[in-house]
């Protein structure tokens, strides 16, 4: 049963029956409506924000998961980076200019992708951003990492060459010469002593008695080991490499063999005094490109500075050749 309500009429000194109004029924149900729509309201984002449901709690862990990763994958490349920087300037401005090589310029080499803020906005980048991200990146250090393996190969190369070439330097003196008295006559225009005339003498004339060891002074291979009617008698011919060759000549006996690969400090025949000849000695010359040069400036394997000095004002004096 429906309850009545009553109220004291002051007016009137009795009690009345209440009647409410139907317009202040509406907002009564309205205002009750509207509360409990905000309230529902509040509720609800309290609840999603302090209570998120399974499966936003799973996606938020996922997305905490993928910004760690990309955190540490990102430093990784960052590391990467600085690594091949560091190796690319060591091989353009160290290695490179050890073997006289040009720098592999930076159009060879995969130019360095342009700096971008990865960590930045990483909340609003989806999985296949990041990965799309962070395979550029590798794909970039890949490709600077292949072009850096091609030019360490081309120098370990240039390293064997710069080895062959270092052999191939008539560096040592073809006799034994210790007390740097055996060079009687050097290089330049001398006295010949058959026709008493200057001529150009195009090597060294190292004094030495007849069977004395004359040594190869550098590494290479026997071009021609014969007698010679020109006037270098017994005569060996070494052909190095790199465009030079030695010869030694008026050998008493050849050991060398044409054809033979022959090494640095090896016996290839004896001091002699055949060809056209005034003495015992061993005329040795340097070509460098079909063309002779002065033997003394090799010689920095076998003798100090000061040694260097003595035999170099010896070369200079301007004596009569033996040959």
């Amino acid at each position: 049963m429906k309850k009545v309500k009553y109220y004291f009429n002051t007016h009137t000194l009795r009690f009345e029956k209440l009647e409410m109004p139907l317009r202040v029924k509406l907002l009564r149900t309205f205002g009750f409506l509207a509360a409990s729509l905000f309230t529902s309201f509040i509720f609800l984002l309290i609840a999603y924000k302090y209570f998120p449901s399974a499966n936003e709690e799973m996606l938020m862990k996922q997305n905490a998961a993928y910004q760690n990763d990309f955190k540490v994958l990102n430093e990784r490349v960052v590391e990467l980076e600085n690594t091949m920087d560091e190796l690319e300037n060591r091989d353009n401005t160290v290695y490179r200019s050890i073997f006289e090589s040009k720098p592999i310029p930076d159009s060879v080499r995969v130019k360095e992708m342009e700096k971008r803020g990865e960590i930045k906005l990483v909340q609003s980048m989806s999985e296949k951003q990041l990965i799309k991200a962070l395979t550029n990146q590798i794909n970039n250090l890949s490709y600077r990492v292949s072009y850096q393996d091609k030019s360490y190969n081309e120098l370990a190369v240039m390293v064997k060459n710069k080895e062959k070439l270092l052999m191939a330097i008539p560096a040592i003196q073809p006799v034994s010469n210790k007390d740097l008295n055996r060079i009687a006559s050097g290089f330049g225009y001398r006295v010949d002593p058959v026709y008493k005339v200057t001529k150009f003498h195009a090597g060294l004339d190292f004094t030495a008695p007849t069977g004395t060891p004359i040594y190869a002074t550098a590494d290479g291979n026997i071009k021609d080991a014969s007698f010679n009617a020109g006037g270098y008698g017994n005569h060996v011919i070494i052909d190095h490499g790199f465009g030079v060759q030695t010869l030694y000549g008026h050998m008493y006996k050849i050991k060398a063999k044409r054809g033979q690969h022959i090494k640095r400090g090896e016996v290839i025949g004896y001091v002699g005094s055949t060809g056209k000849s005034t003495g015992p000695h061993c005329h040795y010359e340097v070509h460098r490109n079909g063309v002779p040069v002065d033997p003394i400036y090799y010689f920095y394997n076998d003798l100090t500075p000061a040694q260097y000095d003595r035999i170099l004002k010896s070369a200079a004096a301007n004596t009569q050749s033996l040959d």
